[in-house]
């Protein structure tokens, strides 16, 4: 219970002590007076740095990603050391979940810059041939990461990390709940990274409100459904685009037709590791009556396996984040059916892995994401329930699969809907960064990882690059139109049902669209060139020299 004390009382005064930003952005915006707020203050001050340039040339993302790689090297003991006392996470845990996978990132994003900056060609028409037409894509401008508690450094560096590579000024507000990360991550990333340019933003629920009523050129957040809801209307308010990773209950189905022994033990580590409290960790079980106990069973195995017959006194096993949340856990287990599990102690946040039986559809455990070590098993007839089961509620952001059967698999990828499916396994999809990762409805919208990330926090903007010459081409697309043509004089286009008549006298008509260019010599050597001239890939030489 000391210890429970100690670590409320240093979070209180951590958060008190950081509820206004570093000194140096604050300095930067004096001039602008007292009656700006110190997160308007922050605000400002990057949109400025943004606004100098300084973002555009790829040798400075480069170099800035290359500083957050020296961080993240170079500050390990700090970062594994605020995730034991935030989550008790394990030495070993820390660097797994949190920082190889950053590192696999920022190497990615190094490597792949240029070739993601480049502009893109596409096809071109008719009567674009000559032209230069591409998608280049260009920062949106000043980005705020909200982050989480339960992953709090690659659920705010890693969108970080193409917030860098696509050129934009970026305010970090890690959760003030992971109280030790938040204050390791606003005392030494400054230290790395362009103080104007990447400023960490400190405080609780009062100073996100005031950040959230600033205006950005995109929002990206991760966290509930509820303040995902406030997140969006505050950022309508500016017309502001926003990226939400919300999560939800992702569903578990386990067909009776597959390794049982081989699924519980998977579906155990996703479920458990981090104490439950992962986004995509399995939320429920649905199988039939039939292999519920051989469920029920094989996970008692696992849990065994991987956290001895002492979970509580294991170094691997974790604990709620705090007191608030341990107390929301053990609410949702009253009145169900404890088949395995069950202990908790308040004195040290532990809740022991826990498997529920016999749980209604209707239990209070059913109705909101459980986010902690319960894992309740609901009986279904069969598939076809199954999908039904899962169809009538929210759109998760993850669903779960296993079975043998790649009919079986396919058919509940086509007939249902979520974020991600994975079959046969649980969370391996997050690890993949050629895969998007995001959600679809109630668990949240746009997506990022990888190039994903570069795109979702880059305009793409559509470019057309003519010549001045052969003006004779642009004709008959100039008034006066003449009878029996349209404005732009073209033959009028061949809707539904009506048929294809041959092309007039005097006409080049292209096949594609049906539509007639009226007064315009095409040779044939240039239609015989539309095969060729519009492929976005033998576009790139070209327009790399220009």
């Amino acid at each position: 219970m000391a210890a429970t004390s100690a670590l409320s009382s240093n979070c209180q005064r951590v958060n008190k002590q950081n509820k206004i930003v570093s000194l140096w952005n604050i300095r930067c915006c004096l001039f602008q007076g007292d009656r700006m707020s110190a997160e308007q203050q922050v605000v400002e001050c990057a949109r400025k740095a943004f606004h100098s340039g300084r973002s555009r040339p790829l040798e400075y993302r480069l170099q800035q990603l290359k500083r957050l790689q020296c961080f993240i090297r170079e500050r390990q003991t700090d970062i594994t050391t605020a995730l034991k006392q935030d989550l008790n996470k394990s030495e070993q845990a820390s660097l797994l979940y949190e920082v190889l996978s950053l590192e696999g990132e920022i190497s990615l994003a190094v490597d792949r810059l240029a070739e993601w900056a480049a502009p893109r060609p596409v096809e071109k028409s008719l009567l674009t041939l000559s032209d230069q037409v591409f998608i280049q894509p260009q920062p949106l401008g000043v980005v705020l990461i909200i982050g989480a508690w339960n992953y709090p450094w690659v659920l705010i560096l890693q969108p970080l990390i193409g917030a860098i590579a696509a050129g934009n000024a970026v305010i970090l507000k890690p959760s003030e709940v992971s109280c030790h990360s938040a204050k390791v991550m606003q005392e030494l990333l400054p230290l790395y990274l362009d103080q104007e340019m990447y400023p960490v933003v400190m405080g609780g629920v009062p100073e996100t409100q005031e950040l959230l009523k600033q205006r950005f050129d995109h929002i990206l957040y991760t966290g509930s459904s509820t303040v995902g809801k406030l997140v969006m209307e505050a950022a309508a308010r500016h017309l502001t685009p926003v990226t939400l990773e919300l999560g939800g209950k992702s569903p578990c189905y386990i067909h009776k037709d597959c390794d049982i022994t081989v699924a519980c033990r998977r579906i155990t580590w996703g479920k458990f590791t981090n104490c439950g409290q992962t986004c995509i960790a399995p939320d429920y079980i649905l199988c039939e009556p039939s292999v519920r106990d051989r469920v029920v069973e094989g996970i008692r195995k696992s849990l065994q396996e991987f956290y001895t017959d002492d979970p509580k006194s294991f170094p691997d096993y974790g604990r709620i984040i705090n007191m608030c949340h341990f107390k929301r856990v053990l609410g949702l287990m009253e009145g169900c059916n404890v088949a395995l599990g069950g202990d908790s102690d308040e004195s040290q946040l532990y809740i022991a892995p826990t498997v529920l039986i016999d749980v209604p559809p209707h239990a209070r455990v059913m109705q909101e994401e459980i986010f902690g070590p319960l894992l309740p098993i609901v009986t279904v007839a069969g598939v076809d329930e199954a999908i039904h089961f899962i169809n009538k509620r929210e759109k998760p952001l993850a669903l779960y699969v296993f079975s043998s059967s790649n009919r079986l698999i396919k058919r509940i990828i086509t007939e249902t809907s979520s974020g991600g499916v994975l079959a046969n396994d649980c969370i391996m999809h997050f690890t993949i960064t050629a895969l998007p990762f995001g959600g679809v409805g109630n668990s949240g919208m746009g997506c990022y990882h990888g190039k994903h990330t570069f795109d979702q926090l880059s305009h793409l903007r559509a470019c057309m690059v003519r010549g001045l010459a052969q003006e004779a081409l642009n004709s008959m697309r100039y008034p006066p139109a003449h009878a029996g043509e349209t404005a732009l004089g073209t033959a009028p286009h061949l809707g539904p049902g009506q048929p294809e008549t041959a092309a007039p006298a005097g006409h080049a008509c292209c096949a594609h669209c049906h539509r007639c260019v009226r007064g315009t010599e095409v040779s044939e050597k240039t239609l015989k060139r539309l095969g060729s001239r519009t492929r976005p890939e033998q576009e790139n030489s070209r327009m790399n020299n220009s």
